[in-house]
Formats: structure tokens, C-alpha cells, sequence
């Protein structure tokens, strides 16, 4: 029996939610678009995956309404992805999972991390600036750095070698055109 697609009979807003990010790579591209990825090609180099599926993947977040397609060049006719709002809504169970993997799942820590642009202190567990106090830091004012534990072993491809200097979220990065946001 073929494994399903979905969580239909599952009445539960995580099993919803799952439908929408929960195929691999997906969690992985919206990842990437935070860290400023917007041309297919970038996302094609920077995480290795397969065109076809890529373009699944792509698709399907569109039609979930986590990116949007904005044109970048009129001829040939190219588009780059955007989070859209909704997808700007991920960046707290993003940065969390992503901690719980670097504590728990990932020897040496982080690959990333991550502080508030305002003051420079680095975000707690859960992507509050404990300097700052108030509520988790919003992605727009959060900059990402590589972790020096971390340092060297890094890959080749145009996004991974922007992301070895600070970089703040969102901004785009790598080859990627300057899309209307």
C-alpha cells in the first residue's frame, strides 16, 4: 500500500499544517527564502535537490499562499519567490526547530546564528532578544550569522558562500535579482 499524501482523516490543525510544509524539502525552501534565496536557480544550487521536484515544491507553497511569484526579468520571462505574510508567519517555528536541531540533532551546534539587527544580542530559544526583552524578534530585524564552532566545510554554490558573512534575513542574497517585496 502506497503511502498517502495527506492527513485527511486526521482532524488536527498540526496534520493541516503538515500538508501545507511537511514534504520534504519544503520546510528547507521556505528556510532558504528567509535567508533571502529567491531565484530557482539559487534554491536549485544551494540545497541540491532535484529540478522536478523543486518545482513541485515551489509550486505547491504558492498555492498554499507561503510565497508568491514575482517577475525579475521580462525577457525571457523569469520569476523569483517571496514569502508572502503567511509564510512570514513560519519564522518562529522555523528558528525554533531549527535551535531543537542544533541542541539536539546536530553535533556541534548550529550552522546559523541568529541576533536582534537593533542591538546585536543573540536571540534566546525561543527568538526573543533577552536584551531587549518584549516578544520573539520579528525576521526583519533579525541577522544571521555562521556559528565559528562551525567554521569551514562550507559549500560552493553562490548562497552558501553569502551566508559565511553576516546577513541580514529576508535581504536577498546570492545571485538573486532585488525583487519587489
Amino acid at each position: 500500500m502506497a503511502l498517502g499524501t495527506d492527513y485527511e482523516l486526521q482532524e488536527c490543525a498540526l496534520a493541516r499544517a503538515l500538508e501545507v510544509v511537511g514534504e520534504r524539502w519544503s520546510l528547507l525552501i521556505v528556510r532558504d527564502a528567509f535567508y533571502g534565496v529567491q531565484r530557482f536557480n539559487d534554491f536549485l544550487a544551494h540545497l541540491g535537490i532535484p529540478r522536478a521536484v523543486l518545482t513541485s515544491r515551489l509550486n505547491a507553497l504558492v498555492a498554499a499562499g507561503v510565497l508568491r511569484k514575482e517577475p525579475y526579468q521580462r525577457a525571457p520571462l523569469r520569476h523569483g519567490y517571496l514569502l508572502t505574510s503567511t509564510g512570514l508567519e513560519l519564522w518562529g517555528p522555523l528558528y525554533q526547530l531549527s535551535r531543537w536541531g542544533g541542541r539536539h540533532a546536530t553535533e556541534g551546534g548550529p550552522y546559523h546564528l541568529f541576533a536582534h539587527a537593533v542591538c546585536g544580542t543573540d536571540l534566546d530559544l525561543v527568538g526573543v532578544c533577552p536584551a531587549c526583552g518584549g516578544g520573539p524578534v520579528p525576521p526583519t530585524a533579525v541577522v544571521m550569522r555562521p556559528n565559528p564552532a562551525r567554521a569551514g566545510g562550507h559549500r560552493e554554490d553562490p548562497v552558501s558562500r553569502a551566508l559565511v558573512r553576516p546577513h541580514p534575513l529576508l535581504e536577498p542574497i546570492a545571485s538573486a535579482a532585488v525583487l519587489p517585496g
